[in-house]
């Protein structure tokens, strides 16, 4: 039960990304508990899936702060401070040409698929759909 945070200052944006996916994660799980609890007590039906959704609030805070946990999120920032991020015009151009490759070869297979329906029709291997 320590306030205590490992190696303040480094690593600090992953490690706070990383604690406010798992706040979510652990709020969203209590709020569908909440949904689901068929007691009538309004203690019970509100109260217990509050003290865990606390609970897992604080075990996030303390699995970041973990010493070999923080540290793996301290390198975690570190390389992706070192990741030469492309421009928008770079980005823009590069997922141009991956959407155009992709439609190229859908259309591509798609050739080859009717291509290949006509001719195994014509041998007779395949017969017509019937209804």
């Amino acid at each position: 039960l320590q306030w205590s945070v490992y190696k303040k200052n480094q690593g600090r944006i992953t490690r706070q990304v990383t604690f406010a996916a798992t706040a979510i994660v652990v709020a969203i799980g209590g709020w569908q508990l909440s949904m689901y609890t068929l007691s009538q007590n309004e203690i019970i039906h509100a109260g217990i899936p509050t003290l865990l959704v606390l609970a897992g609030w604080w075990i996030a805070f303390r699995l970041v702060n973990l010493p070999s946990f923080a540290d793996f999120l301290i390198a975690v920032e570190a390389e992706m401070n070192k990741v030469a991020w492309p421009s928008r015009t770079e980005l823009v151009r590069s997922s141009l040409v991956v959407i155009f490759t992709i439609l190229f070869l859908a259309a591509t297979l798609f050739a080859y698929d009717v291509l290949w329906k006509i001719v195994l029709s014509a041998i007779g291997v395949l017969r017509g759909a019937t209804p």
